[in-house]
Order: C-alpha cells, then sequence, then structure tokens
C-alpha cells in the first residue's frame, strides 16, 4: 500500500492526532533518505531541522489532496519530493500558514490558461498564459510535474513548488503584494525598502541587458513575484543570492530563521552524504 494511501486509511483526519501520524505514517527511511539525495537543498540543515521537515512533510501528506490531472499518476515520490519543498518555507511557521490553501493538482508538464481582464475603460482582454504553477486564494495549488522536477538542477535557483507557497505565505494577510505578514522584529517598511532595492537593482540589470542568473520573471510585477523569486533562490541557490544580492538574503534568513548559504564550510553541497544522512563539511548553524 502506498504512504498517500495508509495516510488516508481509517480514521477521518480530525480524529488523528499528530503524533499518531507521525508514529503510524511517518515517511520510511528509505523514501525520505531517496527524496534528499534527489533534492540535495533540502538538506542544507541541522539534524534538527531535518527532522522537523520530514515531520512537517508527513503531516502535509496527511492535510493535502493530491489530484492527478492530464494523466499524470502521483507516486509516493512525487508526493513526498512536494510536500518536503512546500515544508520548507514554513520550517518557522508550521503548517498552519497553509489552511487557508486547499489540494494539490499535479499536471505531467505545462499548462494553458486562458484569461480574460477588463482594463479601466470596461474593454474585456482575452489572452493565454503558460503556467508552471499557480496559487489561487483559498483555493487549489497547480504544479507541473516537469517543472518540479527541474529543481535537481541547483545552478539557476528555480524552485515551483517554493515558488507557488511563498505566494501562499504572501496571501496570509489577505493581499498579494510581496509582503507576507512578518515577525515583530522585522517592520514592513524596512522589508518593503529591502525588497525594492533588490527589484530595482535585478530590473534595472534586464535593462542593460545584462545575462542574470535569477529569473527575469522577479521583474514582472514588482514584489508580488520578486518575492517568491527570490525564496526560490534563497532555497535553492543561497550563495548565489548572498553574494548578489546580500541585503534581501539577510532579510530572508532573519523572516525564515534560516542560513543555508552558511551551513557548509565549503560551500559545496556534494558533501552531503544521504547514506549517512549527515554532512561530511562541517557545521556552522
Amino acid at each position: 500500500m502506498s504512504l498517500l494511501a495508509r495516510l488516508a486509511r481509517h480514521l477521518p483526519l480530525r480524529w488523528r492526532s499528530e503524533a499518531s501520524i507521525l508514529e503510524h505514517r511517518a515517511i520510511p527511511d528509505s523514501l525520505w533518505a531517496k527524496t534528499l539525495a534527489q533534492y540535495p537543498f533540502l538538506a542544507w540543515r541541522s539534524l534538527e531541522k531535518r527532522e522537523r521537515l520530514r515531520a512537517l512533510s508527513t503531516l502535509f501528506l496527511a492535510r493535502k489532496q493530491f489530484v492527478p490531472a492530464g494523466g499524470v499518476h502521483i507516486t509516493d515520490d512525487m508526493a513526498v519530493a512536494i510536500a518536503a519543498q512546500a515544508c520548507l518555507p514554513v520550517l518557522r511557521l508550521g503548517l498552519g500558514a497553509y489552511a487557508h490553501m486547499g489540494h494539490i493538482v499535479v499536471h505531467p508538464d505545462q499548462v494553458v490558461a486562458h484569461r480574460e481582464v477588463m482594463d479601466d475603460a470596461g474593454v474585456v482582454h482575452r489572452y493565454d498564459e503558460v503556467l508552471a504553477g499557480e496559487a489561487m486564494p483559498d483555493g487549489p495549488v497547480m504544479l507541473s510535474w516537469h517543472d518540479v522536477q527541474q529543481a535537481r538542477d541547483l545552478e539557476h535557483g528555480y524552485n515551483v513548488v517554493v515558488h507557488e507557497f511563498a505566494h501562499a505565505l504572501d496571501m496570509l494577510d489577505g493581499h498579494l503584494d510581496g509582503t507576507p505578514p512578518l515577525p515583530a522584529e522585522i517592520s514592513k517598511a524596512h522589508w518593503q525598502d529591502v525588497m525594492w532595492q533588490g527589484f530595482d537593482r535585478h530590473s534595472e540589470a534586464l535593462a542593460r541587458g545584462e545575462d542574470t542568473w535569477l529569473d527575469p520573471y522577479a521583474a514582472e510585477a514588482g514584489l508580488v513575484e520578486f518575492f517568491p523569486v527570490v525564496t526560490e533562490a534563497f532555497f535553492v541557490a543561497p550563495w548565489a543570492l548572498r553574494a548578489d544580492f546580500s541585503d534581501v538574503y539577510t532579510l530572508l534568513s532573519r523572516y525564515f530563521e534560516e542560513d543555508p548559504a552558511a551551513l557548509l564550510a565549503s560551500g559545496d553541497a556534494s558533501e552531503w552524504h544521504p547514506d549517512q544522512g549527515v554532512f561530511v563539511g562541517s557545521l556552522k548553524a
């Protein structure tokens, strides 16, 4: 029986305690090790945080329904990979931050969405948009499995799962503006000042025709897209983000209470060995 089937069987979820789920329906050791090996950025943290990530991922699988679309068959490997990446941004906040999000719809590849918008003059404009993922307020999260797998390539800092769930954090206060609810030690004015400065630097580099490693999509819609794109980079390409956007990296490090760029003394993610579950390099945090 698959992991998803075991999580769904027997008692309704509201009658199952978290402790019971973690004890009897935990992600198996072999599957967890395989997931960390395939997506090594998941392991760029202390043992304590890796265990918290595993627990949150197990509970995420129990709470969220995975819906296949377009002929895709969702395996345990796929579900755990998505759950683990979705839980990275909420290691500090916990899964309550995703309570407003619905089920997870997984397509085999990118999809075309038919859009219709009305401008200020009352004219309706219709167009098609190609999507790798989409997070809807109080609705489902759509993901392209092809794009989920692109997160294995660490060079470009691309991660569609982290991106869409960063949008979910942004929507927690009911506004999609690139500013999620912040901890008391980070003011909204400081957050927006740092983020807008980073946005401007990125936009100006693109305007000069520079070939930037950070996704050009970060300059598409102000902080609404800049925040999720730099959040992708924070978790997948932290050394690059710290080098080119040190102020943004520092701000995100305070917000997420994580410092992935400092975990390995060598800065080489290949030094993590999934068969041992530890880093060979010395940990800084």
